[in-house]
This record gives C-alpha cells, sequence and structure tokens, in this order.
C-alpha cells in the first residue's frame, strides 16, 4: 500500500462571516471572498491536472493531441515508406507479425481549452460558513484554472442565470484567468425567484454548442433541479443526459458545491424553510431530533443521487462544502485523479475515446 502525503497548504482566508450567514437572513448583496483570497497560487504550483483526453490545437504545448506529427506519444502504425520514413521510427514488432515494413507514428503535443460552467441561480447564494456556495464555486475555478493551465492554454467561462448564459471569452495566461475571476465574482446577484427557467440541463447544453473543439471542461454547481423531490439514484437526473453528450468528446470535471447545513441539518428550533427558486415554503420544528433525521436522510439520498448519475455520465466528481479547506480538498483529488484519470475519464459506456 502506497500513501501519498498531501502539500501544506495555509488553509484560505475567507471573507467575513457575516458575509454568508447574512445569506440566511436576506438576498445576498456581494461577494463574500476577494478576488487574491481564491487560492494560494505559490503552493499550487506543486500540482497538475492530469489530462487523459486527446484534444485540439495548434500550438505545441503539454497535452496529447489528435492530429499525428512530431511527438513522443506512440500513434498508429502504417506501411513503410522507402525514401520518405526514418528507419529509425521502424516498428520491429509489427514488421515482423506482417513480414512488411512498417513505421509507428507519434501523436503531436497541443494546447488545452478549458471552459468553465459557473451556476450563478438563487440556491447558489446560500451559505452558512463563511463563504457562499457560489463563491466558493467561483473559488474552485480559480484554484482549477491555476493547476491546469500551461503556456498556450486558454480558459474561458459562461455563466450559468435564469434568463440566459453570459460568455466570458477564452484568453491566455494568468493576467486574463486573473481577469475572468475577477468578472464572475462582480456578476450581480441573482435575487430569489428570479424570473427565468433556464435549467442546469440547457446551461451545459449550451456550452456543447458554443464550444466545438476538444478540451477540459468544468461545471460548477450545487446540482440541484428546482421543485424536485426526487432522491431514488436509479432515476436519471434532468440534466444527466446533456453531461453524457458534454462527456463524449471532452474531459469532463464536475465541482459539486455543498453547504455544511445542508447536509446536517442544524438545531435552531422553528424556521421557515423556503425554496429560493420556487414558491414552495414550510415550517419545521428542527429541535425534534425524528425531523432532522427525516431531512439529512433525504439529503444523503440526492447527494447518492447526484454521485451516481456522474459516474454513469463518465465524469469526474469532486464535492466542495462551505465549511471545508477546498484547496485541500482539490489537492486531495488531484493526488488521487493522477493514479485514476485514465479510469474514471473514460467516455459514457458505448463512445469511443
Amino acid at each position: 500500500m502506497t500513501f501519498t502525503t498531501l502539500p501544506e497548504f495555509a488553509p484560505p482566508q475567507v471573507g467575513s462571516a457575516t458575509g454568508a450567514v447574512a445569506s440566511l437572513l436576506e438576498t445576498p448583496k456581494g461577494q463574500t471572498i476577494r478576488l487574491h483570497k481564491l487560492a494560494p497560487e505559490a503552493a499550487l504550483r506543486r500540482l497538475e491536472l492530469t489530462i487523459v483526453r486527446r484534444l485540439e490545437g495548434f500550438l505545441q504545448g503539454d497535452h496529447l493531441g489528435l492530429l499525428p506529427g512530431p511527438g513522443s506519444e506512440p500513434g498508429d502504425a502504417r506501411m513503410y515508406v522507402p525514401g520518405q520514413d526514418d528507419v529509425r521510427r521502424m516498428d520491429w514488432a509489427v514488421t515482423a507479425r506482417t513480414t512488411v515494413p512498417h513505421v509507428r507514428d507519434t501523436v503531436a503535443d497541443r494546447e488545452l481549452e478549458i471552459w468553465a460552467l459557473l451556476d450563478v441561480t438563487p440556491s447558489m447564494n446560500w451559505g452558512t460558513a463563511g463563504v457562499t456556495k457560489r463563491d466558493l464555486g467561483i473559488a474552485a475555478i480559480a484554484t482549477i484554472g491555476f493547476i491546469a493551465q500551461r503556456v498556450g492554454d486558454r480558459f474561458g467561462g459562461l455563466i450559468l442565470k435564469p434568463d440566459g448564459v453570459k460568455a466570458l471569452p477564452a484568453r491566455t495566461g494568468r493576467s486574463a484567468l486573473y481577469g475572468l475571476l475577477g468578472k464572475m465574482l462582480e456578476e450581480p446577484i441573482v435575487p430569489d425567484r428570479a424570473p427565468g427557467e433556464l435549467t442546469l440541463e440547457q446551461g451545459v447544453d449550451e456550452m456543447i454548442r458554443r464550444q466545438r473543439r476538444r478540451g477540459l471542461r468544468v461545471v460548477v454547481s450545487d446540482f440541484l433541479t428546482a421543485g424536485e423531490a426526487e432522491v431514488d439514484p436509479n432515476t436519471p437526473p434532468a440534466w444527466e443526459r446533456a453531461l453524457r453528450r458534454l462527456a463524449v468528446r471532452n474531459q469532463v470535471l464536475c465541482v459539486e458545491v455543498v453547504d455544511a447545513a445542508e447536509l446536517a441539518f442544524p438545531d435552531v428550533g422553528d424556521i421557515l424553510i423556503r425554496d429560493p427558486e420556487t414558491d414552495f415554503s414550510r415550517y419545521v420544528n428542527t429541535s425534534d431530533s425524528k425531523a432532522r433525521e427525516v431531512v439529512d436522510a433525504a439529503s444523503r439520498q440526492q447527494r447518492v443521487r447526484v454521485a451516481a448519475a456522474m459516474k454513469r455520465s463518465g465524469v469526474a466528481h469532486l464535492q466542495l462544502s462551505t465549511d471545508r479547506d477546498w484547496v485541500q480538498d482539490i489537492a486531495r483529488f488531484v493526488l488521487h485523479y493522477r493514479r485514476t484519470a485514465s479510469y474514471i475519464s473514460q467516455p459514457p459506456q458505448g463512445v469511443s475515446k
């Protein structure tokens, strides 16, 4: 058994605790975290997010490409052409089996194009541990951007709102990444029950339509569907089909952001529970242990259903909580991902890589 020691990260300093706690009493009016607090860039340089899917591009880079050409990654074997092919690339194993001279082509390295879809619907405005789920999602995008982006890579973003999808163009460089993160943080807060019926499924479909080139796709959301009460893991959520389509051509990472109070219902007496995206509301006595057990059990089943849907979709799944050090969680995920990337990044069943 092999044990891997995580790099020593200083816990990120989030915004004022009152910023997120205020989301329980009123609609948030601004960000709960500052841009320079998103992720410790110096520490993250020691990590690298493994990319195992074939990519498209024109620049020489650190990632595998689709097109044959100069490179170090073995490609397909083909018949030797005298005077044209280098004999040093002769594939002697294939030549021996076929009795015809064959050479082994190599696959060129190309740049990576990363796109992140951020869900900013009203359910993401909630948080009880110093940072809202929305700002935690932006912190996750920042961390993934720092560890996945290399020379020539481009990073772009899509912001999913109830009334539409806002696109932030993909650009290269760390300064462009900081600019994208700043725009996400400055995006106005979506109020409760805002007009519009755009769902996560439609947001993922929009990402598929807009971005034709293969690359890394990051979907950041709480993966909660307004008004849905289904918790059976065998019943696919509405967004699962869209994720499966996205994973056909891309390497996909889904970041599920949750709040501690969603996983373990707190004992705070009689409270009014209200859905920020629908008209549903109900008083619940949280001091009743049976009531808390029922809610906690439903929440666990809900998260199991989300995890099962992502597994069926062939995407990587990372869960972050507002009460934990998200840098440590992402670092642990990346270290584990290095060992299992080729397995967990397989496209959905029946689809070739």
